[in-house]
């Protein structure tokens, strides 16, 4: 283990996602850390900072089940899990509401905010009303973490109605985060001049299998879609059991391996370059303002930045594609600063990710909005070194946002 993962062993407290992330995206072998966090839950069971801990290192270890039981057990001894800032002194204390589950469902704040002056609480919710167990920490200013999902529709509307009344500002109203469900986000950007944002229909599985049998005609039931078609199960993150279906016959073979109740189905767009290179772009909206936060580079259409070879010895001109987009950024605002205006005007999120390409004819594709994208900083120095200045710029937009809410908010008001 590197000096990193020695000084995150001995350690009792509550470090979240990104000291993990970082070590994971390094490519440093995790288990010796949840081995040694193991050995500590020997001797101080019921310690619920390192049952977090090990919960996040188990998720990113590929091992959810065991991640969200560890989890489980920390909430029932507290909800409420500190990250203080980096010098001890906080310009403000932010209350990130969270949502049990996945390190997927929530806002990754900290992997943002890692190296700020920034205290960070994390508040778990409760699955049901009520709410709120714990007593709610003091802090400067709130943000709602937790993603939009069938199973946080309740909570997202009973959070609507509390934040109304909440005595300090709050980031990405509750009532908003609707918007950025597969099906709504397709219907709300594929009007707009400028965007491509494929129609996306949410289907039960038996209506997949009446296409399958012949019961049902693909494009006479759902108007405008061919194939090829993209499927996934419905609150699926990360691309998990995301394929691009030729045929019926295709279609058929996915249902036998894919078990779900529900499904986002919509059109493939071919989005590759004269190359035969897909690039996708992950972009951040603060207040409305654009910044890029990475541009990878694949011969498959479906990228994540892992996957994509970014990081491998032979990707250097990937690289340097990458580098002269985010510190060119302003070529991209001068095509498409429009179409994502009117994402912020018509989605009204203070702070959204955007994971989009270019199509042939120079329209900006989206494939999903949403406030709980990884952002980050962490990818190694030697070989990103230009990735520095513009995440620093979404930093440094964050805490603008912050330092402006916060003067703006009645001053009478106490916190909460």
């Amino acid at each position: 283990m590197n000096n990193i993962s020695n000084n995150l062993t001995p350690t009792s407290r509550f470090l979240g996602l990104a000291p993990f992330l970082r070590l994971s995206l390094d490519d440093q072998d995790l288990m010796p850390i949840a081995q040694s966090i193991f050995q500590q839950l020997e001797e101080d069971s019921a310690n619920p900072e390192l049952l977090m801990n090990l919960s996040m290192v188990m998720q990113i270890l590929g091992d959810p089940k065991v991640g969200l039981e560890l989890q489980k057990q920390a909430l029932l001894l507290k909800r409420t899990y500190v990250v203080p800032s980096v010098t001890g002194k906080a310009k403000y204390r932010l209350l990130l509401l969270m949502a049990p589950g996945d390190i997927a469902e929530n806002t990754p704040l900290d992997c943002l905010m890692e190296g700020e002056e920034v205290e960070l609480i994390f508040y778990y919710l409760n699955d049901e009303a009520p709410w709120f167990i714990d007593p709610i920490p003091e802090h400067d200013i709130a943000m709602v973490g937790v993603c939009e999902s069938a199973q946080h529709q309740s909570m997202l509307e009973a959070l609507s109605e509390t934040l109304k009344h909440w005595q300090v500002p709050v980031i990405n109203a509750p009532e908003y985060i609707g918007v950025t469900d597969r099906t709504c986000a397709s219907s709300l950007l594929n009007p707009v001049p400028g965007i491509e944002a494929p129609m996306t229909f949410l289907l039960k599985r038996n209506a997949l299998t009446e296409l399958v049998t012949g019961e049902s005609e693909l494009s006479a039931k759902y108007e405008g879609v061919r194939f090829p078609i993209l499927l996934r199960p419905r609150d699926s993150h990360a691309g998990r059991d995301l394929e691009k279906i030729e045929s019926l016959q295709a279609l058929a073979q996915y249902l036998d391996k894919v078990e779900n109740d529900e499904y986002f189905l919509c059109n493939f767009i071919d989005y590759s370059d004269e190359q035969g290179d897909f690039k996708k772009f992950r972009i951040v909206l603060v207040e409305g303002n654009a910044y890029i936060c990475h541009k990878a580079t694949s011969k498959h259409w479906m990228i994540h930045y892992v996957n994509a070879g970014m990081l491998d010895e032979e990707a250097e001109i990937k690289r340097q594609d990458e580098a002269y987009s985010m510190m060119h950024f302003d070529e991209f605002i001068e095509r498409h600063g429009d179409a994502l205006k009117s994402i912020y005007e018509k989605t009204k999120m203070d702070y959204l990710g955007i994971d989009c390409a270019e199509t042939k004819d120079g329209q900006l594709l989206i494939f999903e909005i949403d406030h709980v994208m990884v952002v980050h900083g962490m990818d190694p120095v030697d070989k990103f070194a230009y990735k520095l200045q513009p995440i620093q710029k979404i930093k440094d937009a964050f805490n603008t946002m912050v330092e402006h809410k916060i003067k703006a908010f009645p001053s009478d008001e106490n916190n909460s």
